[in-house]
């Protein structure tokens, strides 16, 4: 078969055990009900609320954390957020892998930051856990896709609709799909 694998020895992942020990099957379920309860219709100004609720399920979250109420998180135990981070509406944190963000960073609307794979290699496609690191100091723009295993350096920016699949280092302005640097980013000082 000139080295293709042939379709009838292809699996869909089924009949192979479940990724998600039963803790975190359990916990999923519990989270979803809580999200859309008490998290989802809670008005954004009530910011403390939704660090609470995120709080309670495991996540660390910093002082002065403001989360949009429509932001999808699967398994918050799986966040590290420091303090003064702002979470846009809409952004999906598929939080299956740790996902660090580091203190003073934006994350705008709709972004997607995605700290799960599959080893495609693999028949069976098994789930790969791939921790995501976003320093202090960045900005993620719009609809942005942040991938598995990435690491954004401190202070950089990530342009609108860019997919990072690479580590990105500190003080850059990086943009594309896939993600390249443009230019050094440079910050004036206060006056």
């Amino acid at each position: 078969m000139n080295g293709l694998i042939e379709s009838s020895s292809i699996q869909d992942g089924r009949g192979q055990k479940n990724p998600y020990a039963p803790w975190e099957r359990v916990l999923r379920l519990v989270w979803t009900c809580v999200y859309w309860l008490l998290f989802f219709p809670v008005p954004r100004f009530f910011k403390g609320w939704h660090r609470f609720i995120l709080r309670c399920f495991g996540a660390q979250i910093g002082c002065g954390v403001t989360i949009h109420p429509t932001v999808r998180i699967l398994m918050p135990w799986m966040l590290d957020i420091a303090e003064f981070v702002i979470i846009g509406e809409g952004v999906r944190l598929y939080s299956v892998g740790r996902i660090t963000i580091g203190k003073h960073t934006s994350i705008s609307q709709r972004v997607h930051v995605c700290a799960g794979t599959h080893d495609y290699v693999d028949s069976r496609m098994p789930l790969i856990r791939a921790p995501i690191s976003i320093g202090a100091g960045c900005w993620i723009c719009a609809e942005a896709f942040i991938g598995p295993g990435s690491t954004i350096g401190d202070r950089s920016v990530i342009g609108a609709r860019s997919v990072v699949v690479k580590n990105v280092p500190p003080d850059i302005v990086c943009a594309g799909n896939p993600c390249r640097s443009i230019k050094p980013r440079i910050i004036k000082p206060l006056e």
